[in-house]
């Protein structure tokens, strides 16, 4: 088992991973996705990989004030055997080298299980609203 950068040739296993973990929407594209971030701190893209397969990923990155992690995916079939908590364990290091005092995430409202996990991480739920605006449509 590794925790590896992501490579080109990891791209549509991710993708696949991406969506058996409902992680993906008609309004991203995975893809586009992928290539904005190998513009930005590619080395922080990592994939978790065992006897080929590739079971998890994770987007890491820091804006200098918050360190943030995006599309933390684990394989349904793989969940449970303790590759999401390697994944923000990895995040956490990477972040912590970089100086960043505080990790942040999102996590969709409705997802109790993601949510749960990651309280037995030691994240609390911040009082917060998230906000968005989209700047540059990926598909109408």
């Amino acid at each position: 088992m590794a925790i590896r950068a992501f490579i080109a040739a990891d791209q549509a296993r991710v993708i696949a991973l991406w969506q058996s973990c409902g992680l993906t929407r008609p309004w991203n594209d995975p893809a586009l996705d992928i290539a904005r971030k190998l513009d930005v701190q590619a080395e922080w893209f990592v994939v978790y990989e065992r006897d080929n397969a590739l079971l998890g990923s994770a987007m890491i990155g820091y804006d200098g004030h918050r360190g943030w992690l995006n599309y933390l995916a684990v394989h349904p079939d793989a969940r449970g055997e303790g590759i999401g908590r390697a994944l923000v364990t990895h995040a956490e290091a990477v972040l912590r080298e970089a100086g960043c005092p505080k990790l942040n995430l999102q996590v969709r409202a409705e997802n109790d299980a993601a949510i749960a996990f990651y309280r037995a991480l030691g994240f609390d739920v911040d009082a917060a609203v998230s906000l968005g605006k989209r700047l540059i449509k990926d598909a109408d």
